[in-house]
């Protein structure tokens, strides 16, 4: 790989540029120009790495982000991935990437074009959460490119690599009050709850499940005899049945006598499905099929859960802030606070099940070790587990044990 000075003269000025010449992985012949000797000497170090492991891609080869995204959405749909995942990935393509950086060339990507594109995103009204999620399924595209052999590196993983440090002493610690209800609050909750209310939320508060396994939960799943609940399947977003979110989703978890009074309670009352058959008196014959369905033994959408049930009920026990628009508090015709729920989303009943879990009996917990706190709440890792909710376990060396401890060495 030569380096070379390229001198000419335009409009009378005299020019000059630094070229690499140099052949790639499949014996072509490439120039590649650079404004300075720095750049092309700082390239052509580089590139020989990569020409040495066979990932170099020649500029001219390289396709856009745009196309590459085409591919990374083609790769998800041969890997049977679920419909509503990629329904995400297509609209974070379409809505996000592709108009930013879609005519980018994917080796024209580096770690500071990437941070060029995360200030744009938040320029242009994208919140930090959001712009994190799509410079995570930026980073899933590129990787997909990478296994093509289209580009030799992912900026987006050389980035997250690089500040997994500084990332790790920044990570956000689940709150009680604030991101976990706090246990007087799910008391106030429940006690606001009768019907499917109380059943439904005392099986998500107490069980731990998640939305999409408390939609496609069957009462077949309940056992009465037991005192347990078994996640076999859950339901989309669409409402279509599948298996559950891992391997490890698929659990049994015991139950409190007192969640199993609600759903018994609620049992009498729950809507059944049509089976298509008739009785001798010419009626149609339903059962006893989904544990939370619709009105018409249907599978209940997620929307519908949040918005007629749980941030009614949150308003109704008390558990609300003040509803505010551009930082002032709105008001309603009598110049009252008008009244919003505290947690939005149904995923704070499961954060409140491992706190839960993880408290010590004395604190009104269950007292049980992280092993078995990650195999109810259907974890596919331990780490998993300990990294969102390791902080919520009693620490092992409060005043009583170090006493105890200290007592009996001193006796030995």
């Amino acid at each position: 790989m030569a380096i070379r000075q390229r001198k000419w003269v335009s409009n009378g000025k005299a020019k000059s540029a630094w070229v690499v010449d140099y052949f790639d992985g499949k014996g072509t012949r490439r120039l590649k120009t650079f404004k300075t000797k720095r750049a092309a000497d700082d390239w052509r170090s580089e590139t020989r790495i990569d020409l040495k492991h066979g990932t170099h891609v020649a500029d001219r080869d390289s396709i856009t982000v745009a196309e590459a995204g085409k591919l990374w959405l083609a790769t998800c749909e041969a890997g049977d991935m679920e419909r509503g995942t990629l329904q995400t990935y297509r609209q974070h393509l379409n809505l996000h990437i592709a108009p930013l950086i879609g005519s980018k060339k994917l080796n024209e990507l580096t770690v500071p074009a990437l941070v060029t594109f995360q200030q744009d995103l938040r320029a242009k009204g994208r919140s930090s959460a959001l712009t994190k999620k799509i410079i995570t399924y930026l980073g899933g595209l590129l990787a997909d490119a990478q296994e093509r052999g289209l580009t030799p590196r992912n900026p987006v993983r050389e980035r997250k690599k690089a500040r997994r440090k500084q990332k790790d002493r920044h990570v956000k610690r689940l709150e009680v009050g604030v991101d976990i209800p706090a246990p007087a609050e799910i008391r106030a909750i429940l006690q606001a709850a009768s019907g499917y209310r109380r059943a439904f939320f005392m099986v998500a508060a107490l069980a731990g499940l998640r939305a999409s396994e408390l939609r496609g939960l069957r009462w077949s799943d309940v056992s009465f005899a037991a005192s347990t609940i078994t996640v076999r399947q859950r339901a989309d977003k669409w409402g279509n049945i599948g298996d559950p979110k891992s391997e490890a989703g698929q659990r049994t978890i015991p139950v409190s006598p007192m969640v199993m009074a609600a759903l018994k309670e609620w049992r009498l009352a729950c809507p059944r499905r049509a089976t298509g058959k008739l009785d001798a008196a010419g009626e149609p014959v339903k059962e006893l099929h989904l544990v939370f369905p619709t009105g018409k033994g249907r599978v209940e959408l997620l929307p519908n859960i949040r918005r007629r049930h749980w941030h009614p009920l949150q308003i109704t026990a008390g558990v609300a802030v003040p509803l505010e628009e551009n930082g002032k508090p709105v008001l309603d015709k009598d110049r009252k606070p008008v009244m919003a729920p505290k947690y939005t989303g149904l995923h704070a009943l499961r954060h409140f099940f491992c706190s839960w879990c993880a408290a010590r009996p004395q604190d009104g917990g269950l007292g049980l070790p992280l092993k078995t706190v990650q195999a109810r709440m259907g974890h596919s890792t331990l780490a998993m587990t300990a990294d969102r909710y390791g902080h919520l376990f009693p620490s092992q060396d409060d005043a009583e044990v170090l006493a105890a401890g200290e007592a009996a060495l001193m006796r030995a």
